[in-house]
Formats: structure tokens, C-alpha cells, sequence
């Protein structure tokens, strides 16, 4: 297992340094990380493909064309949810599942994450982060999905 890292852009982090990870003040450039991790995947020789997502659910920044990062902290940024869903979108089309936790519960952000549960046909898990750790996700052979409490 592999863990990509994204706030303003997105990097890869060893396992063992995520529990030393501290928050932000970042935005939250989700098409980057889903870049980044379909880079990785795309190294791997395996039959399924998976991104297993943990986020508040709400792209903030994107990397544009030319390098800089283009941040909008405030509601739903119009350009960033479309270029974000491009990159949802271009992840089924390579066969890659998106099974998202989603920490937050504001409802426009839950009808995003829903929208990639549904393009992707992923799952979606609504939880909390004190409740994050009660969830375990079981999707290898059969690709369903199982919530252990």
C-alpha cells in the first residue's frame, strides 16, 4: 500500500510518516493527489486498482497548465470541481475504483463525494475523524465492501 499526500499539491509519503503528519493551513488540491495516484497505480502490475480516499471532501486548489497553484477556499470553486471530475473521470476509464471516507458533513461537499462514488462506482464512507479509525475497508476479491464496527 502506498499513501499520496495532498494539501496546496500532492506528494508521496512513506507509511511511516503519516502518523507524525500535522494539518494544514493548506487548501486541498484533490486533483493533484488523484494525478499523482493513478501514476502510481498505472507502475503496479495488479488486476484491480484502487484509491481509498480520506478527505474533508472539499477541492480548494489546482494545479493549472502552467505551474501555479490556483486556490479558492471559499464554496465550491466551479473550475476546481470540473477539472477535479475530469480526473474522476478519467479514473474509470482506466478501471481505477475510488472508495472515498469523507470527514465532513456539509451538504454540498457530501453530494461532491457522491458524485465521485456514483461516476466511479466506488463507496462512500460518512464518518468523523474520532470515528475514522472504527471503519475498515475490505474490497480485494470480490469488490464489496464491508464496514467492521
Amino acid at each position: 500500500m502506498r499513501c499520496v499526500l495532498f494539501h496546496d499539491t500532492a506528494e508521496e509519503i512513506r507509511m511511516s510518516e503519516l502518523a507524525r503528519l500535522q494539518v494544514g493551513p493548506y487548501y486541498t488540491n484533490t486533483r493533484d493527489g488523484l494525478i499523482l495516484a493513478q501514476r502510481i497505480l498505472n507502475q503496479e502490475k495488479k488486476d484491480m486498482k484502487q484509491i481509498i480516499m480520506i478527505t474533508d471532501g472539499k477541492p480548494s486548489a489546482l494545479t493549472l497548465d502552467d505551474g501555479r497553484v490556483y486556490k479558492n477556499a471559499f464554496g465550491l470553486d466551479p473550475l476546481v470541481i470540473s477539472r477535479t471530475m475530469e480526473e474522476v473521470s478519467r479514473c474509470k476509464r482506466q478501471g481505477i475504483l475510488i472508495n472515498t471516507f469523507m470527514l465532513a458533513t456539509d451538504p454540498a461537499l457530501v453530494n461532491f463525494v457522491r458524485q465521485v462514488t456514483q461516476l466511479c462506482k466506488g463507496k462512500a464512507y460518512f464518518t468523523t475523524p474520532m470515528t475514522l479509525g472504527e471503519y475498515l475497508l475490505m474490497d480485494y476479491m470480490n469488490r464489496k465492501t464491508r464496514t467492521v464496527h
